[in-house]
């Protein structure tokens, strides 16, 4: 816990030597205590930083010209061969598998994922397709259908614009752009409402200060965060969203733990008592992907697969999206906390083909069997 210093106030009546040397003393201990305090925030913050791995690298010997033609070969033939569909595109990262439609394109003047869409049906056919699409494309993808689906699907929104860095949202925007010709900020604007609204349209201006920190503000920051987890009006639901969508991940694991000093309880244990719905869920998944993505996103696999009867969109999305960032670590943290192996779930509940492909992007270990 970080300890509190009260420095003694200067003696106005003592003579201007004096003031000088207790100011130098002030000063002094004021540099000292902000370097004890940035040495225990350092400590706080290095048990987040860890090294990412995904579960999809780059294939050695890469050939994308035969890959092409064994992929053709798959979809044109008289029954499609779903087995070399998933021994190629699971194991190619994302560039390998562009350049294979690119070849592929050159080869039968025909589009690859129009043909994978023609070919496959189902939640195969999302797995397939999903991993032809640039990850930009691919969030964008997902955007677009969770805004303009039957039904808007909040949960996509939070995954996704709860844990991109800027420049993943600059990306994701352009793309969407691009693919749909429209801009996403005005689509989230019209299509979802209130606090909620509100905090996922900062987040998808994508201004998060990066690599900054001040742990002369993490109190203040905190306290904010208290009152407005006590207050509850509309003008703290604000600036509660804005400190945690604009400051810095550095910046947050100091306000938190200065939260926890503060009011003695846990962040995401005070905005669940404090607050409801979808604004809550959107707050909370913010606070644990600061504190660490791939939990955040083993506690999300957990839910599709166990609470909701196997929610493939979010199964699909989130193994694609991750598997060339940090899934190796969602793997490790899903078996550390529920005992189990994701690649155990996966294989007791999806089924054929389908099964087969989550699992060959899951790359389970032996011991996972």
């Amino acid at each position: 816990m970080i300890k509190h210093f009260k420095l003694t106030s200067i003696n106005k009546t003592s003579s201007v030597n004096n003031d000088k040397n207790q100011f130098s003393l002030v000063t002094d201990s004021i540099y000292e205590v902000s370097e004890m305090k940035c040495k225990e925030y350092r400590i706080i913050s290095s048990c987040y930083l860890f090294q990412t791995q995904g579960t999809i690298f780059p294939a050695p010997n890469f050939n994308p010209i035969m890959d092409a033609q064994m992929l053709g070969g798959a979809l044109q033939g008289i029954s499609c061969e779903k087995d070399v569909l998933i021994d190629i595109l699971t194991q190619r990262c994302n560039s390998q598998r562009l350049m294979i439609a690119e070849a592929y394109r050159d080869m039968y003047g025909r589009d690859l994922i129009t043909d994978l869409k023609e070919n496959l049906s189902h939640h195969f056919k999302e797995v397939m397709v999903g991993l032809m699409y640039p990850p930009a494309s691919y969030d964008a993808h997902e955007l677009w259908h969770a805004l303009k689906g039957v039904d808007t699907e909040e949960n996509c929104l939070i995954d996704i614009l709860a844990s991109r860095s800027n420049m993943e949202i600059f990306q994701m925007k352009e793309a969407y752009l691009m693919q749909y010709n429209n801009d996403l900020q005005q689509d989230i604007d019209s299509e979802t409402s209130g606090h909620f609204r509100d905090t996922l349209m900062n987040l998808a201006q994508g201004t998060r200060m990066e690599g900054y920190a001040d742990p002369s503000s993490a109190a203040q920051d905190a306290m904010i965060l208290w009152e407005a987890c006590q207050r509850k009006t509309g003008e703290h639901k604000d600036m509660l969203q804005m400190i945690l969508c604009n400051k810095s991940y550095q910046q947050l694991w100091m306000v938190f733990q200065e939260f926890q000093n503060i009011s003695g309880q846990d962040l995401v244990d005070a905005i669940n008592e404090c607050y409801d719905g979808y604004f809550q869920e959107l707050l909370v998944a913010i606070v644990l992907c600061v504190r660490d993505k791939p939990s955040y996103f083993a506690y999300r696999l957990y839910n599709a697969i166990h609470e909701f009867g196997f929610h493939n969109k979010t199964v699909i999305r989130i193994l694609i999206a991750r598997s060339e960032i940090d899934l190796m670590n969602i793997r490790q943290r899903y078996k550390e906390r529920y005992g189990k192996s994701l690649f155990h779930d996966i294989k007791h509940f999806a089924s054929g083909h389908y099964e087969r492909a989550l699992l060959a992007i899951c790359a389970g270990d032996a011991e996972d069997y």
